[in-house]
């Protein structure tokens, strides 16, 4: 079975060695066909902790390592322009 990976915005990065990753998925309305937006927060685990706010990165689905991180950051996509 592959390894589920998502693209995501980190949003968080206050914890050590954890970041928040908001994942937006689209899909069609099943009766009007309007293009719904569902955001969902998933916490990713950041070895380096080199993740800041408003980075774009890939996070890849792996073993439980605290009670809701079941996730890892695989790489940071692009950089935010925001300067914090």
């Amino acid at each position: 079975m592959p390894v589920k990976e998502k693209i995501g915005i980190v949003v968080s990065n206050k914890m050590q060695k954890t970041v928040v990753v908001k994942v937006e998925s689209r899909y069609p309305h099943p009766i009007y066909s309007k293009t719904m937006i569902k955001t969902r927060k998933y916490l990713a685990h950041d070895e380096m902790s080199e993740c800041n706010i408003g980075d774009q990165v890939l996070v890849r689905e792996c073993r439980p390592l605290s009670k809701k991180k079941r996730w890892s950051v695989a790489k940071i996509i692009s950089k935010s322009s925001l300067i914090t």
